[in-house]
Formats: structure tokens, sequence, C-alpha cells
């Protein structure tokens, strides 16, 4: 469902993303660790095509992200650290906007059904979103997902910033739309979350793949010695 073959975006002569590639499949989380700089904002933006790769090949559901930048967005949402939404709109107001975006008309209860199965408390779904907390916020874009139907999320430090309660239910969502189906790939520090979460981790550092695991087969404090083993290189070097 995501997949990057050989990947590279330079600036100039700096390299942000260096030969990257990796696939996730339906029903599959890929945590991507690391410090900023790292490069996986820039892999997010590639593969929404938000910036092209110097060279290489991003695909989402089969198809070239460059070639069929429209169609590919169709089977994905994304949401990023802060999600954009509409301050003076409520939260079914939004997801009535972004869902007619996409093509699809919903009934206000359809759209309400979708807010809860994201776990927006009922009494929050018609007050205007600028008295939302972020993670009140991150749950509208989970509705959209699903009223979507998205076979792909990707999801770029997604709980910075969100107390442990709020974090720990956005995790139960991802879990959720995992076990649905849904290709999920999410930059982000936590490592802990990461391990919880993920079916499979990587590691990057100045852009490139340094590590990859299936989350099974690493603990978490394997986990932190691999990432502190990798970042302390990067600072000796």
């Amino acid at each position: 469902m995501i997949t990057t073959k050989n990947i590279t975006k330079k600036y100039g002569d700096f390299t942000a993303v260096n030969n990257l590639s990796f696939e996730v499949k339906s029903g599959e989380i890929l945590c991507l660790l690391g410090a900023n700089g790292a490069g996986k904002s820039t892999t997010i933006n590639m593969l929404l095509n938000f910036i092209k790769p110097s060279s290489g090949n991003a695909f989402i559901n089969g198809l070239d992200v460059v070639k069929n930048p429209i169609k590919t967005k169709s089977f994905l949402t994304y949401i990023p650290e802060n999600l954009m939404l509409y301050p003076t709109l409520s939260a079914v107001e939004n997801l009535d906007y972004f869902t007619k975006l996409s093509g699809k008309n919903f009934t206000s209860n359809e759209l309400k059904s979708f807010l809860t199965q994201a776990g927006l408390q009922t009494e929050a779904h018609d007050n205007r979103v600028k008295t939302f907390s972020k993670g009140m916020r991150q749950k509208v874009g989970i509705a959209l997902a699903i009223a979507k139907e998205s076979k792909v999320l990707l999801l770029d430090e997604p709980t910075s910033g969100l107390d442990p309660k709020s974090s720990n239910e956005f995790m139960e969502l991802l879990t959720k739309m995992k076990n649905n189906g849904v290709a999920i790939l999410m930059a982000t520090h936590d490592l802990f979350r990461a391990k919880e979460v993920s079916t499979h981790i990587g590691i990057m550092r100045s852009g490139v793949l340094e590590n990859y695991s299936n989350t099974n087969d690493v603990s978490l404090k394997e986990l932190e010695t691999i990432y502190l083993d990798i970042m302390n290189f990067k600072n000796v070097g």
C-alpha cells in the first residue's frame, strides 16, 4: 500500500533523504524514528507529492505519486503534527467540508457516527473547533479517514504535545485502523508509543534508514539501545 523505491531528495549539496526503500502493507504500521532533520517529514512529503524526489519512486496503492497525484491522494488521509481545520466551523461542519472535497456526501447523522467512531464525545460534535484540544482535533482527522475509507494513513508527529491519556486514545484508534486493514506510516520521536503500536520500526539518521526491525523481534530496551547507538554515532562522527 505504501512503497518507496530508492527515493532520494537533494537540495543542492544537501541530501535530505538518501536512497530510501521500504514497504508498508495493508494492516501494518511502520513507525519512523529519528531526530529532527533525519528525513522523516521529507519522506512523508514525497509520498504526498508535496515535494518531488530527486530520484527514485514513491507509490500509494501501487500508483506512482508523481504520475498520479490526485488518484493517490484519494486513497489516503494525512494527519500532521498540527491538523489544520476551520476554527469557526464545528467538527461536523469541518468533516462535511473535507469529505465533500473528496467527492463524498454524508448526512449529518452519518458524519456524527464517523466522529463517534473516532472517539470524539457526542457533546463536542456541534462545537466550534477553535474550542478543541489538539487531541480532539486529531480525532476529527481520524474521522475523516474513516469517512473516506482511506487505505493509507500518513502521520507526522501526530501525538506531539498530547497528554498521556489523549496519546493513548490516539494509539488505540490507530490499532483499530490497522486491524481494519489500513496501511499506516507514522513519523515520531516517541520510542514507547512506536514499540506499543507498530508492526515495524525504522530508525533514520541524516536521511538514511539505519535500522529496520519487526517490532515483535525487539524489546523496548533493545530498541532504545539501538536508537541511542545510532544517534551517538552521528554525534561522534
